[in-house]
């Protein structure tokens, strides 16, 4: 194929024609779907309905520790479920807690506890005069949503193929005070599916900050959900990393089943050292007295062990793989060599990252909205909504049909030549 910036005026005239005569067929059409969010499909929510059945009207509700799921109670989580998390997480039963059905929520109390009252007593970040987190980017939207909502100033980190750029936060971190935080999605990272390198992990785990409440936030939320058996990303265990660094208490390690079981219903933890924990809970106890047992106990008899999530994820890989191989596929085939965009192709995770020409994604967005395909906004994946080279788009291939997600491939592949074709016409 020969790249568009090859071709001349004439020949850009051209093809831009065919393509919008394309375009207009498919807004014809009165479609509406939605590539926006990543949100498990209807097939995938199905495989855990057996979870409802599994706490019958005579089931037994008390725990193997004599615990009555149905009373108040143990702030921390049942001890089954500590153990079924704690085993998907990679750590000790004794460093996690058991929380509601979000952890985003988790992340959000966490932050707002550190804003109110300080962590492990020093001064609650309310009280200063600048507090900063650190942002790798492109990331997830939500997270950049927590610390905009707590007036927190975040700052970019370019991320590379092994993570986030190590030298930038080093320094950042080691040099101002202020910033008490870095963002991070460790594992099929969120929107590219990078796997944070052996050597990141390390560095993270080494980190000198000048705040004594710097706090690594380790969201690692696609710590099961690889897309292959024979293709399978590793990460470094980062609370024992940080633990043989002789830095204990500078990560917070969050997870859940959100898409694992039911993502409205399914349950969170937050992993930490213990003296990270005895500072969570002082704070938790007066906001609960516990978080739902049942749904706890429910979660851990329908998977039982870590060894059930993991045969569950073959299940919903087997229902995700098709799909990201599909939108994959058209990218390739359809802009593979025309230099107007570029791509990655993950092992796991919930999203296909792509790239275009700087100053096209938004409306790239817009134009595919113009055909009846929703995507998420163009600048979501960096702080503000403020994306410095317009080009990062998030696809997320998860919720349609393989039958919508073919139809919306196509309207984004035209979007993004008819827009690239533009910007070059604009340039000449």
């Amino acid at each position: 194929m020969t790249a568009y910036k090859d071709l001349s005026k004439e020949e850009l005239l051209e093809l831009k024609s065919e393509l919008e005569a394309r375009f207009e067929e498919v807004k014809e059409k009165g479609l509406k779907l939605d590539m926006s969010r990543g949100k498990p499909a209807a097939d995938q929510l199905n495989l855990s309905m057996d979870m409802m059945k599994v706490l019958a009207g005579d089931a037994n509700l008390i725990c193997e520790d004599g615990v009555d799921c149905r009373n108040y109670g143990n702030l921390d989580g049942i001890d089954e479920a500590k153990q079924l998390l704690a085993d998907m997480m990679e750590v000790p039963k004794d460093n996690v807690i058991i929380f509601g059905n979000s952890s985003l929520n988790v992340m959000y109390d966490t932050v707002s506890r550190a804003m109110t009252h300080g962590i492990m007593g020093n001064t609650p970040w309310c009280k200063l005069d600048k507090v900063k987190f650190l942002c790798p980017v492109p990331g997830y939207d939500r997270h950049f949503a927590i610390t905009e909502f707590f007036g927190i100033e975040m700052v970019n980190i370019p991320m590379t193929p092994t993570g986030p750029d190590m030298d930038l936060v080093e320094k950042l971190v080691s040099e101002d005070e202020s910033v008490k935080g870095i963002w991070c999605v460790p594992k099929y990272s969120n929107p590219q599916g990078i796997t944070y390198s052996d050597d990141t992990v390390y560095r993270f785990a080494n980190l000198k900050p000048a705040a004594k409440d710097f706090r690594i936030f380790w969201d690692n939320a696609y710590c099961v959900h690889h897309l292959y058996e024979d293709k399978q990303d590793y990460l470094l265990e980062i609370l024992m990393e940080c633990k043989k660094a002789g830095n204990p208490d500078m990560v917070y390690k969050f997870s859940s089943t959100s898409k694992i079981s039911f993502p409205g219903s399914g349950i969170a933890a937050l992993a930490a050292s213990e003296a990270n924990l005895k500072d969570v809970r002082n704070m938790m106890k007066v906001q609960t007295i516990g978080h739902d047992k049942v749904n706890q106990l429910r979660h851990v008899r329908f998977f039982k062990n870590i060894h059930g999530i993991v045969e569950h994820m073959k299940k919903h890989a087997d229902i995700l793989r098709p799909k990201f191989e599909a939108v994959l596929d058209v990218l390739e085939r359809e802009l593979g060599g025309l230099e107007i965009g570029s791509w990655i192709a993950p092992h796991g995770g919930y999203f296909i990252s792509f790239d275009a020409m700087e100053g096209c994604a938004k409306a790239i967005v817009a134009k595919a909205k113009e055909a009846g395909l929703v995507m998420t906004g163009a600048g979501a994946t960096f702080p503000y909504g403020k994306d410095p080279h317009d080009s990062n788009i998030r696809i997320a291939p998860s919720y349609p049909t393989p039958e919508e997600l073919s139809v919306a491939a196509e309207i984004f592949v035209l979007s993004v030549k008819l827009v690239s074709i533009d910007k070059l016409l604009g340039n000449l």
